[in-house]
């Protein structure tokens, strides 16, 4: 018998049939109402609803701001080479006639000290000449204009040698920014009535269409290893970011599930709370960039100095960090809520333990070796696509390859370990339940080591390279310098007003010039060259080659035909033709020839001081040729000078700027690579130091969220008589196994990088042990650093109220 009438046979059913269930809607519309609630409960969860969101925020704004430097760098060196272009003029195929509008113009750099000062002397050819852009007009004879940094520079009390050599100038003006590469560039314009058109060239304008000259592979490689090694930490550190209370978010999603949310919605929740904190680190991010790029003045890195308008991202690369980095934080959310089921009386973990796979963590690696080992064995230019995409990908896919790696090191390392103290293992016990929060933190230590080592090995490889070219050319405390004259008796004046400064021990010089030899028969005129002329008093002739006797009015050809080309075109009564064609294998346009004595004598080249020979294929006293017929004669003159004298090199300087301030001056002894290679490892290293401290701040997060999880079994423990000594120590050990495998697993990866990276550039394999010591070192400093932080929270946590339930 039923309560519920049964239906006569043949009799209508009569009531209403029930509607069919509805389909929840997962539009747009639903994403967005969730969203917005997530972010109402981010902005109201009270003091530590915000302390979660402005964590996640801090995180997010470190991440985005290095993003936003990194995409600055191009619009950054094309205003650098901007302003470079705008203001130079490297001489005009065509020159100008004289007029009322051109100028001459001439390069008259200078180093003072190791740093390199740029110089450019003028002399208008009328009253409307073209002026370079940071001045209205150029200064009037005997001024010049000058760079605040070299303003700056002259005023100082110890540079009275530096004054000396620009006294022939008055400053009268300062040069503006759009007229300077950077604000601490030193640079000067001066006007000379004495530059003639032998020392300078006539222009009509300032601004040359010219490329600047490609990085060198050494300085590709560093460049992308710099973006590769900055990126991958800072994308690993932000998807560690959005984690930040994830215990105390999924708590609260239990909640709406009790109250009817589904699963979908709770993620969608889940991700509008860390869109919210993402949005405000976006924000803040953007706010870190503008102070940031303030300190750009007082940054010089490979001497590149900008004005902080010049760092700022193309609109491109800002517009896809404004949307990626929100939409990575919501994916990074949506991928961990897989992994959590939450239900209306909790959340669920108690899955079954997943077994890591090995094969693709290794894979990343194996395929990131496999793109660089052939650029290693065959090293070759990178300065194509195809070659810096190479290398670019290689270097991230094995630097990923160290993320991917490290849990499955971490849970077989732990999954191994047995017994020891108690502390011990309460830590393992811990790693052996649950290490991903552990390892994700720890990821971006070991990426931000393996990427800092492997750049720190790269530089000290380079760095290496120059220093030993550099003290092999510079043994010989010597300084060499060229310049344009019109007869040997200046040459000497030159010499003995050389010979007169202070520090000087030594110095010779000739007068050098070209001329075509006779024609080769069946040689192609194309692969001919041009026979060096050298005009000398005979005892400067003596200190190049070795003369059976020499008196003014004597000829003497070398053997330097015979040793380097197999020839003998020069000799005694050949015709040779003074006025040389400016390229190989074209006929002079005015010849101008002229016979070789017939008296001249057989002269064998020496060794000079520094254990070169100069090949000179004709000798003459100045007797014999007078300069005015030679085209375009230059004195190249080399001093040798006492390293004890202070100061030796820019007393030299000076003397040489007196006599002709557009002599080129070619010295071993300034390195410049030192100074830049040294600015970059400091930065490199400070910026991995930063990483590390805020990677470890993130362990300091996770560590105190898991105790915070655990708060009733340390309560327990507590009860129990448990001391807190026991548990802080497994606090030490717990964050110490991840971090000394990481860092292990950071420096091997380091070191291969940097091996296959200095093989790609030709250069030995050379480890900078201190700084290797020293990052490792940081990475034991941040475990205590973590514990002793962790530790007020544990003992807090460790009470017996932690026991109440309600």
């Amino acid at each position: 018998m039923t309560l519920l009438r049964s239906r006569p046979h043949g009799e209508r059913d009569t009531a209403v049939p029930a509607p069919p269930p509805a389909t929840p809607r997962t539009g747009p519309a639903r994403w967005a109402r969730d969203l917005a609630m997530g972010m109402r409960f981010a902005a109201g969860g009270g003091r530590e609803g915000w302390i979660r969101t402005a964590l996640t925020a801090a995180g997010v704004a470190l991440g985005v701001a290095v993003l936003l430097f990194c995409a600055s760098a191009p619009t950054l060196m094309n205003a650098w080479h901007g302003r470079e272009k705008a203001r130079e003029n490297l001489g005009q195929e065509h020159p100008p006639p004289r007029s009322d509008r051109t100028l001459l113009y001439a390069h008259t750099d200078t180093v003072f000290r190791g740093t390199t000062i740029r110089g450019r002397l003028v002399r208008p050819d009328g009253a409307h000449p073209p002026a370079p852009p940071g001045m209205r007009h150029l200064p009037g004879p005997g001024e010049m204009v000058v760079s605040p940094a070299l303003k700056e520079l002259l005023a100082a009390p110890d540079n009275a040698l530096l004054r000396a050599r620009l006294s022939s100038y008055r400053i009268v003006g300062v040069i503006g920014d759009e007229g300077l590469q950077g604000p601490r560039e030193l640079a000067y314009l001066a006007h000379s009535d004495a530059l003639g058109e032998g020392t300078g060239y006539r222009i009509d304008h300032f601004g040359k269409s010219w490329d600047p000259k490609p990085l060198t592979t050494p300085g590709l490689v560093l460049v992308i290893m710099t973006c590769v090694a900055l990126m991958t930490p800072v994308m690993v550190f932000i998807g560690t970011s959005v984690r930040f209370g994830n215990e105390r978010r999924e708590r609260r999603l239990a909640a709406l599930r009790l109250v009817g949310a589904d699963v979908r919605t709770t993620r969608r929740i889940a991700s509008g709370e860390v869109l919210f904190g993402s949005l405000l680190g976006l924000l803040g991010g953007g706010a870190l960039f503008l102070a940031g790029r303030l300190l750009a003045p007082f940054i010089t890195l490979w001497d590149i100095n900008v004005y902080p308008s010049d760092v700022t991202p193309g609109p491109l690369a800002a517009l896809l960090i404004t949307v990626l980095v929100p939409t990575a934080a919501v994916l990074v959310t949506l991928v961990a809520q897989r992994g959590v089921t939450v239900e209306p009386l909790g959340i669920v973990r108690n899955r079954p333990p997943v077994r890591r796979r090995l094969w693709w963590r290794v894979a990343l690696p194996v395929a990131g070796t496999a793109l660089l080992v052939p650029m290693a064995i065959r090293p070759g230019p990178i300065d194509n696509p195809l070659a810096t995409g190479r290398l670019a990908a290689g270097s991230t896919l094995l630097l990923f390859g160290v993320t991917t790696l490290l849990p499955w090191l971490v849970d077989r390392v732990v999954g191994r370990l047995r017994g020891g103290p108690v502390t011990w293992q309460l830590a393992v016990r811990r790693l052996q339940l649950s290490s991903g929060p552990a390892t994700r933190a720890v990821s971006g230590i070991t990426v931000a080591l393996a990427g800092a080592v492997a750049i720190h090995m790269l530089m000290t490889g380079s760095q290496a390279g120059y220093a030993a070219a550099y003290a092999e050319s510079g043994r010989e405390p010597q300084i060499g310098f060229t310049g344009q004259t019109d007869s040997w008796r200046h040459a000497e004046r030159t010499l003995d007003a050389l010979r007169d400064t202070s520090g000087v021990a030594s110095a010779r010089g000739l007068l050098i010039a070209d001329a075509d030899p006779p024609p080769a028969p069946g040689r192609d005129p194309r692969s001919d060259y041009h026979a060096i002329i050298a005009v000398g008093s005979c005892a400067e002739l003596r200190k190049v080659a070795e003369l059976p006797s020499c008196r003014d009015g004597d000829a003497f050809v070398t053997d330097a035909e015979r040793t380097v080309r197999g020839q003998t075109r020069i000799t005694p009564g050949a015709t040779i033709d003074l006025n040389p064609s400016e390229n190989y294998g074209e006929p002079s346009k005015a010849p101008r020839p002229w016979t070789i004595p017939s008296s001249a004598r057989a002269a064998h080249l020496t060794a000079v001081e520094d254990g070169h020979r100069l090949f000179y294929d004709l000798l003459l006293t100045p007797s014999v040729l007078d300069a005015a017929h030679l085209n375009r004669p230059d004195m190249q003159l080399l001093v040798r000078f006492d390293r004890g004298t202070p100061d030796a090199v820019e007393h030299i300087r000076n003397t040489a700027a007196r006599i002709d301030p557009t002599m080129l001056v070619g010295s071993s002894l300034d390195n410049p690579h030192d100074r830049q290679y040294e600015g970059i490892r400091t930065t490199i290293f400070i910026g991995a130091v930063i990483t590390l401290l805020l990677i470890g701040a993130g362990l300091i997060i996770s560590t105190v969220e898991q105790l915070h999880e655990r708060r009733r079994l340390l309560s327990t423990l507590d009860a129990y008589g448990t001391r807190r000594a026991t548990l802080g120590w497994s606090v030490l050990w717990q964050t110490a196994l991840p971090v000394a495998l990481g860092l292990a697993l950071a420096l091997a990866c380091g070191l291969s990088l940097g091996s296959l990276l200095l093989s790609v550039i030709g250069s030995g394999v050379i480890v900078d042990w201190p700084v290797v010591a020293g990052m490792t070192a940081i990475g034991g400093g941040v475990i205590l650093f973590v514990t002793a932080l962790s530790l007020p929270p544990l003992w807090r946590m460790m009470r017996p109220d932690g026991l109440r339930t309600e």
